[in-house]
């Protein structure tokens, strides 16, 4: 999107002013169709630095994520957990995943989770 979509930047405030992680979301992005629920940037954050922490190989980056940036104005970037990435019937990774996603980049989206099938 040339100009972030009103709507979905409205939603992002939301999650990020009342500290939710329960809003379930699905875009499309760069072709890639990703689901999940939304979290607010700092909670997404400390997630992936808790992540980063217990990795071995990892560890030295998890610093990165625990600084946080001045936020002014509306949220730039959609911050998902639980997530998976939809290719055919399968959601990759199985377990979820943590994605950053910018709304400038989203070209559609939905409220709510598609489901999809392991088998």
């Amino acid at each position: 999107m040339s100009k972030p979509d009103e709507l979905l930047v409205n939603v992002a405030a939301l999650v990020e002013s009342g500290q939710s992680n329960q809003m379930s979301l699905t875009v499309v992005t760069g072709g890639a169709v990703i689901t999940g629920r939304l979290a607010p940037e700092a909670v997404w954050r400390q997630r992936v630095s808790e992540v980063l922490t217990d990795s071995a190989r990892l560890g030295e980056f998890s610093a990165v994520f625990t600084a946080m940036p001045r936020m002014e104005g509306p949220p730039t970037h959609l911050h998902f957990h639980v997530a998976r990435i939809l290719q055919g019937t399968v959601g990759i990774p199985e377990t979820g995943g943590m994605y950053r996603v910018s709304i400038e980049d989203v070209s559609a989206w939905t409220v709510g989770d598609f489901s999809y099938s392991d088998h």
